[in-house]
């Protein structure tokens, strides 16, 4: 496949993401790319990368979503679980650049307004609290006045005997 962006990596790592289970919707997506990249591409490039991926028959969209292929699920497989997310990304880019087209597939077209209006409706999904499960949960503020070494007002006597040795 040429040319390969950085883009076509990172819809595809997060169409891995979010739909594990069955075919993601655009939010979904956009969501999972927010999470594994830190920020949201520009509309214009993830419609265009849409049109690639689709057109090398990487992504097909069923019944209301989107779903990686066995060729592109054959591809993020390839690369170690524990890698963190740049170097997915440079996985998955080298794998796509290895990758020739077999046949004619149908394309997804994903107008610019569509991808806005997802990304709207991510943000505002954002806000409100408990809607949006691939967005990671900010941790509790700790507290100052308690020491580390102090015990746990629930922990049993037997197991602070089993630290203590």
């Amino acid at each position: 496949m040429y040319p390969v962006h950085d883009v076509d990596a990172i819809l595809m790592l997060a169409m891995s993401l979010a739909s594990k289970r069955r075919p993601a919707e655009l939010v979904e997506i956009i969501a999972a790319a927010e999470l594994s990249q830190g920020a949201i591409p520009a509309e214009t490039k993830l419609s265009d990368s849409f049109y690639r991926l689709s057109e090398y028959g990487l992504i097909c969209a069923q019944g209301g979503g989107y779903a990686l292929t066995p060729d592109a699920q054959q591809i993020l497989s390839g690369h170690a679980k524990k890698a963190k997310s740049q170097e997915r990304i440079c996985d998955i880019k080298e794998s796509l650049a290895d990758f020739h087209l077999a046949g004619a597939h149908a394309i997804v077209l994903l107008t610019v307004e569509q991808i806005a209006a997802a990304i709207a409706e991510h943000q505002a999904a954002k806000k409100i609290p408990g809607k949006n499960l691939l967005v990671p949960k900010p941790k509790p503020a700790e507290d100052p006045n308690k020491r580390p070494w102090e015990r746990s007002p629930y922990q049993s006597f037997a197991t602070r005997r089993r630290k203590e040795r």
